[in-house]
């Protein structure tokens, strides 16, 4: 199968890269290096014939300065390319999420994921914010949904800190896959990994996580309402902090009020109680 490599050229880098991590992500791409000063973006060739890549966002912000170049390449060694440039991530001093390959880490909280092409490995400052405040969170003999679990990181860190339940669903094959995988290799017993949508939403929970985009949630936030308990609490983050107003807008016609939110490099992740 033929893949197109591109390499974007971003200025500022670290800021920009990360938003533009995300938006190729929606796009379709299914990996990233950063490689000398440069952020190579790997998708199918078939797939990138029905897309725009100026299309996205950060070629519209003044803020940034952006150029990018195509590579038609063949038969990528996915495996190598994650071990050469997955790095271990520190969540917190007692958190710390590797890779299969990497060395084991003394902290009470380590997760083993391997990110395969789905995404979600704690490098993205969303997904970095959604642990950071899980792990302020006592989740012991809780229920939790976990929406869009990409690598199922976030299931596998509900689980170690103590919910009974978790069920995580993604409509992405690979995330399906690579969760059921990566629960596995964290001996993970209490995780239900679903395919699809919210219609596979069964039953109540006392935590909903979302860690979406912002379109989604606007859309599916009166579906994760129903399926939460009087009380419970919905972490949601995946939007910018302009798109928190319309979120909010939303989560307080739901009787969902804000008790928490944290902004990192223009990313929004916010905590909601059902009263």
């Amino acid at each position: 199968m033929t893949y197109t490599e591109v390499r974007f050229k971003i200025k500022p880098k670290e800021e920009g890269t990360q938003i533009l991590i995300a938006q190729l992500d929606e796009l379709g791409f299914e990996s990233f290096v950063e490689e000398n000063n440069q952020l190579k973006a790997y998708i199918k060739t078939e797939h990138l014939s029905t897309l725009n890549i100026d299309d996205c966002q950060i070629f519209h912000n003044s803020d940034f300065e952006l150029s990018y170049t195509l590579h038609d390449i063949e038969d990528v060694n996915w495996n190598q390319t994650w071990e050469d440039n997955f790095k271990p991530v520190y969540i917190t001093s007692n958190c710390v999420i590797r890779a299969p390959f990497h060395k084991a880490f003394n902290v009470e909280h380590e997760l083993i994921i391997e990110p395969k092409m789905s995404f979600g490995t704690g490098h993205h400052p969303t997904t970095h914010m959604m642990m950071e405040m899980l792990l302020e969170e006592n989740l012991k003999h809780l229920s939790v949904l976990d929406m869009g679990c990409g690598t199922g990181v976030l299931s596998i860190l509900s689980e170690k800190l103590g919910a009974k339940h978790i069920l995580a669903i993604d409509i992405d094959e690979w995330c399906f896959i690579n969760t059921l995988e990566n629960k596995d290799r964290n001996q993970c017993k209490n995780i239900t990994v679903k395919q699809g949508g919210e219609e596979l939403i069964e039953g109540q929970f006392d935590v909903v996580l979302a860690n979406i985009n912002r379109n989604i949630l606007l859309e599916q936030l009166p579906v994760y309402n129903r399926h939460l308990k009087k009380g419970g609490k919905v972490f949601l983050s995946g939007f910018y902090e302009n798109d928190l107003s319309k979120i909010d807008d939303v989560c307080q016609e739901l009787d969902l009020n804000c008790v928490k939110y944290q902004l990192k490099n223009d990313w929004i992740c916010a905590k909601y109680m059902k009263n």
